[in-house]
Order: C-alpha cells, then structure tokens, then sequence
C-alpha cells in the first residue's frame, strides 16, 4: 500500500464535481504510478460518486492502471507500420532482455512493458518509447543499445 500522504493535496487541486473524475485520476496515476484502492475510493467520496462508476471508468482507459507500474515505462508500437516492420519481433526481444512479459512490471519495480496501439511516428517504424521518448528504426539487435536498457 503505498503512501497516499498527498492524495488530499491532490484531490483539493481540483474541483470536487463529476467531471473531474478523469483529471484527478490522471494526477493521482502521475504520482503513485497507477491507482491504488484506496486513493479510489477517497476520490470516489470527494466527488461523490458511485465507487462502481470509479473503476468503471478506471478499468477503461487503457492509459490508467489498476496496477503498479514501473519508475520507467518501455512501449512497443504496435501499429499498422510498426507491425508490418516487425513491431512482435521486437516485443519478444524486449521481453528477453528486460525478462517480463508485455503487460509485466519487473520485480524490482524499474520498468514494464508495454504495447500500444500507435505513437503517431509511423515514418520511423517500427518504433519503442521509453517514457515520452521515441526511439525509431528499432530491430531486434539494436534494441540493447537503448537507454535504460543497456
């Protein structure tokens, strides 16, 4: 259970009405990483929700986690583009060399995996990002030369 210390500091950064639902879900993810039970359910009470309309809305955005996330997030693009210039093979070397699996964070909490629909780079396909840093042209034997994985 993480320290959820700051959680009323970042409900009262927003108004307490319903639209505000998936901003304070995105501040909250911003600072513990995804969204904890608890902080769901202060934020369901501050907004004064439904719980069940709060993790409905959190187990449908594909960017929000009901699960811990690593410090660094690794992406591979599995667009059109990305796919057709061998995005699989490249999740599978990922795979091998950070030792999780897609959709894993590794057991020291430093990094997880991955996949995501389309980062808008196709001209550089096929594509990794590291957090909000895009990394083009990846293949299989070069993805040891990327930062964080090296």
């Amino acid at each position: 259970m993480p320290d959820l210390h700051s959680l009323s500091e970042i409900l009262l950064s927003r108004p307490n009405k319903p639209v505000e639902l998936l901003a304070l879900m995105q501040l909250i993810q911003a600072k513990y990483r995804y969204l904890p039970e608890e902080a769901l359910r202060e934020l369901a009470s501050y907004l004064k929700l439904p719980l069940s309309r709060v993790f409905a809305v959190a187990g449908f955005y594909k960017a929000l986690s009901l699960t811990p996330k690593g410090e660094k997030l690794v992406k591979v693009c599995c667009g059109t583009a990305c796919h057709l210039k061998g995005a699989r093979q490249i999740q599978g070397a990922l795979e091998e060399k950070l030792k999780i699996k897609l959709g894993e964070t590794g057991a020291d909490g430093k990094l997880s995996l991955e996949s995501v629909n389309c980062v808008g780079a196709c001209a550089l396909a096929p594509v990794v990002m590291i957090d909000e840093t895009v990394f083009g042209k990846t293949t299989p034997k070069n993805i040891g030369e990327l930062p964080l994985l090296t």
